[in-house]
């Protein structure tokens, strides 16, 4: 037994030094939160003023605004460009994304991470059916008003590559992000996410197969998702169990 000044003034330091971590870990825990309340926000005020009839005009001038006048066949821009964002769109098609599912899957288990890689699994799987459920409750068609300039069978609302594409690459890229110690680093991973999905959802547009409202709507759903999925990683991990990061 010491009754040393020291060893009385251990304890109280040791505290404080875990104070800073502590906020840090509050600070984040609440920027998710903000984040997951934000996207469901805008979800369900988009999706009630589409259920209202009240953003035909909105969604019919920014179609017809990316077509020459007078010709709703013919997209704005060089050929390129209409070549390119084919190619971009792709990225969210089911096909790419199941094979970056595979790949980060494999990462992860051989990295011996399996709670990691069954929630990535159960997120981008997930949100793949939630996505349909959400289309066949809508119910909308594909737009009209252009010629769509790739093959679409499916419903309108919401836009799935947009929904997928938020699903899939913001949680890679805030588990990527995760690895890294340097905010450079971390900022790199989150912001190849967030332009990717960007992208994606804007070439449905350009592209004619979707509403402007559709892909609004598929970006907060999809974010909404990750975000959910997140929060369920950090509180796993919390209780130890989930792999902790590198």
């Amino acid at each position: 037994m010491s009754d040393r000044p020291t060893d009385r003034l251990a304890a109280p330091v040791s505290r404080f030094r875990r104070l800073p971590i502590l906020g840090r870990i509050e600070a984040q825990l609440l920027l998710w939160l903000v984040g997951l309340s934000g996207a469901l926000l805008g979800f369900v005020s988009i999706a009630g003023e589409v259920m209202e009839g009240d953003t035909h005009a909105f969604d019919d001038a920014i179609l017809l605004a990316l077509r020459q006048p007078g010709d709703p066949h013919d997209p704005i821009g060089p050929f390129w460009v209409e070549a390119a964002l084919r190619d971009i769109t792709a990225l969210g098609g089911y096909t790419v994304l199941s094979l970056i599912l595979v790949a980060a899957v494999a990462y992860l288990l051989l990295n011996g991470k399996r709670v990691s890689a069954l929630l990535v699994i159960g997120a981008v799987v997930g949100g793949t059916a939630l996505s349909n459920v959400l289309k066949v409750f809508f119910d909308r068609q594909r737009p009209d008003v252009v010629g769509h300039l790739v093959d679409v069978h499916s419903l309108s609302f919401p836009s799935g590559h947009a929904m997928l594409s938020a699903v899939t690459y913001l949680t890679l890229g805030a588990l990527l992000a995760r690895t890294e110690k340097r905010f450079v680093m971390r900022a790199y991973f989150i912001g190849v996410a967030v332009a990717l999905t960007l992208l994606i959802g804007a070439s449905r547009v350009y592209l004619g197969v979707h509403y402007p409202t559709d892909v609004l709507a598929g970006w907060c759903a999809g974010a909404a998702w990750a975000f959910l999925c997140l929060l369920l990683a950090r509180w796993l991990q919390h209780r130890g169990d989930v792999e902790p990061s590198d």
